[in-house]
């Protein structure tokens, strides 16, 4: 008698696939999309004025050297971690919108499409304003050549808006950040679905105007950020933030370091 054929191995994703979307789908939503809330609301500080901005990022700053253990442990570990999983989704996923144009078909595919836009929106903002490599000899001999990592803690506001203050620019960063806030707006009604939290259509129905008013309110307070820095006078910025750095140098505040400065600060600055 013939033995009966052994059934294929499945895959590790397969064998585990049901807690790896979970974890997908919550990791989503902590840390990386309250990340996102978070950055955005500081970001519209800028609305406050240049010190009010400034004054946040000294404080983000203040952890010195833990800085880089907390953005890759919070942020940068959870964001590839969610995107590259939302990838393989996205390969074995498949679209049936053209035989069935449903909305929830639309919005499946939309998540999709935000979200890779997403991943290239983030990835190309942190070369733009953080760069890829913490170093002096980066800054100097590669950032500043081929124009990125623009961004300076100690002069926050100015170096952040004469990065951003281009009309293309701008648009690819209004166009990233509406990708964003839709993919997380419209994930938490998903996610909702894959937890079992709402359940019935009367229940998904509601859940999905809540997100919607989540997500415009999150957008109006990235677009407020954008506009924000649209506004800042570079030249008036630069100079308040010079005397911001100088007091707090002065009375010991913060670690003076001109690294973290657009540019050296002239002789017989306070330090």
């Amino acid at each position: 008698m013939d033995a009966a054929p052994s059934k294929p191995a499945e895959s590790f994703f397969l064998r585990h696939e049901f807690l790896i979307r979970r974890l997908h789908s919550l990791c989503g939503l902590i840390p990386v999309g309250l990340y996102m809330v978070i950055h955005l609301l500081a970001n519209a500080s800028i609305m406050n004025g240049v010190e009010s901005f400034q004054n946040i990022v000294y404080q983000i700053h203040s952890l010195g050297k833990a800085l880089i253990i907390v953005e890759w442990t919070f942020i940068f570990i959870p964001i590839l971690f969610h995107a590259l999983l939302g990838f393989v989704f996205i390969y074995y996923s498949k679209n049936n919108v053209s035989n069935y144009p449903y909305r929830g078909n639309y919005r499946y595919v939309a998540q999709r499409i935000t979200g890779m836009i997403a991943f290239v929106f983030i990835f190309a903002h942190v070369l733009h304003l953080n760069g890829l490599i913490h170093a002096e000899w980066f800054r100097d001999s590669i950032a500043d050549a081929i124009g990125i990592a623009q961004f300076r803690p100690y002069n926050a506001a100015s170096t952040a808006a004469s990065a951003l203050q281009h009309p293309l620019v701008m648009l690819f960063y209004l166009v990233g950040l509406l990708a964003c806030v839709f993919h997380f707006a419209n994930g938490i009604w998903t996610m909702g679905i894959t937890w079992g939290v709402w359940v019935t259509p009367k229940a998904q129905e509601l859940a999905s105007k809540i997100c919607l008013g989540l997500g415009v309110i999150i957008a109006l307070v990235g677009m407020s950020a954008l506009f924000g820095f649209w506004q800042v006078d570079v030249d008036k910025a630069k100079k308040r933030e010079i005397e911001m750095y100088e007091q707090r140098a002065a009375d010991g505040s913060i670690y003076a370091d001109e690294h973290k400065l657009s540019q050296p600060l002239k002789k017989g600055g306070k330090h």
